[in-house]
Order: C-alpha cells, then structure tokens, then sequence
C-alpha cells in the first residue's frame, strides 16, 4: 500500500516553496517508483478568514490513522493579527500528535556560505535536538492587569521526567546508531534550578546507559558562543524548547540561512510532520523569490523517515550541487527564482 503524505501548504512564501517540495516528490514517485500518495489540504489563513476553521474537527484523528507523514509550509498572514490559525494548525499538530523531536540539522554544504572565516564543510555538520511539545511553549501562563501600570505577566516553564527523558534517549540513540561519538546537553540550570535541574539529574542517569558516547554539558550562554566559535567541536545538541529555537536558528545562519534549514517534528514510528524552518515571509509570498531548498530538504528528511534512504540521499545530493553551481535565489547569491531553482533540482533527480 502507498503510504499517503498530507501536504498543508501554509501562507505567504509557503505555498510556494511547498509546491516546489510537492513537485520533487511527484517526480520521483515517478523516477524511482515510490509508493506514496500525495493528498492536499487548503488548511491556513485563507480557509480561516473564508469559513472561520483552523483545524478542521477530527483532523488529529484522521491525521495519525490514515497518513504516515505531513508536509508542511510556513504559516503566518498579517490579515490574522493573533495567529489563532498558525497556532492551532502548526502547534495543533505537534502537541496533538505528541511530536516530542524537534530535529534540526545544521550541515554546511558549501564553505563560502558560512560566515565564519576559514571553515569549510567538515567544520560544520551537526544535528540539534529540540525537546517539541513541553517547556516554555506550552501556553501556561497569564495576565494581571493588563494595560495597568501594574501589571503582572506570568509564563511558566514546564518540564516532566517523562519529557526530559525521552529526548535525551533519543538524542544518545541517534549518535549511537550513526556512530557520532558527541552529545552536548545545554540547560540554565544554575539559574532555574527547578525546571533545569531536573534535566540535570535525568542527564547524568542518561549518559550513563551510554558510556561509548562522549557526554557533555554546557549552559545555554556558553554554547551559544563555543558554536560560533568551533562549531566543529559539536555532533550532536539536546536542549529544551525555547533553546533549541534560537540555537537552531543561530545554527541556521552557519550553512547559509533559512533559506537552507529544513526540520522534522518526529514521534518514533507514528505520524511526523517535516517542514522549512523559516517563516512565511508576506512582503515575499508571490514574487518568485523565496528559496524552496529548505522545503526540498524537509522533503528528504521525511523520504529518510519513511524508509526511502536512497531517494532522500538523491534530493540532498541535488540540492548540494545546485548550491555549488550557483543555481540559487539571491539570498544564496544567485540569480534563479523559486520555481527554477526548484525546476534545476527536478532536472537533477
């Protein structure tokens, strides 16, 4: 049987880029004879301003029994003020479905794209590990008085055992099964000793179930700056939710930008949504010059979780040499449009 892929478009540059992505898949279902289906949602701003629907009652549900995958395009459109539909689609989705791995890799595909002087390919390539359905993201919280000069804004940071541990196992499970000898854990523990030091203890109980990884700890301020000042120091990162955004973005910026920095919302062996990191860029959406590398990417990194290893090495492959030959859109010093770079790369496959 197939396994069918729902494809949610988003907003702004979304649909484009996602497009770009469909259109990969669709040329090597045919190329290589993958059995997947592509099944399209209209999901997103539009649908929510025309019939007032987010996601749609029974979505999860449908989601987790009939598809094995979700691709999905930025969502955000200044004509929702609150974002009340990219809320409930994309956080739906991952706290709905319990996509506790947020996985963000940060590999530099051609030297000249890194901002730091004298690195080269080998200097960079690391996976970020993001816990995804706890910590600051949660949405506990409130407001006293809001508007008076004495209000009071509470956020609360929420962290379980159970949480906690099962990113830290599934951050040394992947180092160990790839062969990657490094696991750095960050928190700011010495400063939220509550929620912090609970990674604390489960790290070290963790750590010690795999005595061939080297393991490693770091406060969030201090790998901020051993990152940009030896990424190569670095296999892999597990950190909690708000860290693991901003360093995935700072790792971003490494390789090249958004433009070039797929993700995957992963629950092991269910349902998993992939998609580009970057937002949805309004003032972009519809003028041929969003990048759809990190679509493309995300694409791949779903072809690799759904079992087609080959395929995925393919479109990563594709997506290199067209960086090399400079068949780009101008953030990567290119010439090329949305729709040809995603054009070249199909060619390529």
């Amino acid at each position: 049987m197939a396994q069918r892929i729902a494809i949610i478009s988003g907003d702004g540059i979304g649909v484009e880029v996602i497009r770009e992505a469909q259109r990969v898949l669709e040329r090597l279902i045919v190329s290589r004879r993958l059995a997947l289906e592509l099944v399209l949602f209209d999901w997103g701003a539009e649908k929510y301003l025309r019939e007032g629907i987010s996601l749609p009652a029974g979505a999860l549900q449908m989601l987790s029994r009939e598809f094995a995958a979700i691709l999905i395009g930025a969502l955000g459109d200044p004509r929702v003020p609150s974002n009340q539909h990219a809320v409930d689609i994309l956080l739906g989705i991952r706290f709905g479905l319990d996509l506790y791995v947020s996985q963000r890799p940060v590999k530099l595909y051609d030297a000249r794209l890194c901002p730091l002087k004298g690195r080269s390919e080998r200097d960079v390539n690391l996976i970020i590990f993001r816990e995804n359905t706890e910590g600051a993201y949660v949405g506990m919280g409130g407001n006293l008085k809001p508007g008076m000069d004495d209000e009071v804004a509470i956020q609360e940071d929420l962290n379980t055992r159970r949480g906690v541990e099962r990113i830290l196992v599934y951050a040394f499970e992947y180092a160990n099964n790839r062969g990657l000898k490094r696991v750095c854990m960050s928190d700011k523990s010495n400063a939220m000793p509550s929620g912090h030091g609970l990674w604390q203890r489960v790290f070290q109980e963790v750590r010690a179930r795999y005595p061939q990884v080297e393991a490693r700890h770091l406060y969030i301020d201090t790998l901020a700056m051993e990152l940009l000042r030896d990424p190569a120091q670095f296999d892999v990162i597990v950190t909690c939710n708000m860290f693991g955004d901003i360093l995935s973005d700072l790792g971003a910026q490494l390789v090249g930008g958004l433009g070039i920095a797929p993700s995957a919302n992963i629950h092991p062996g269910r349902t998993s949504m992939f998609e580009p990191v970057h937002g949805s860029a309004p003032s972009l959406a519809g003028k041929n010059r969003a990048n759809p590398m990190a679509a493309i990417l995300a694409a791949g990194m779903m072809l690799e979780y759904l079992g087609h290893a080959g395929a995925a090495r393919d479109v990563e492959s594709a997506v290199v040499e067209a960086i090399r030959q400079e068949r780009t859109t101008p953030d990567l010093g290119g010439s090329l449009g949305t729709h040809e770079v995603g054009e070249w790369i199909r060619n390529r496959l």
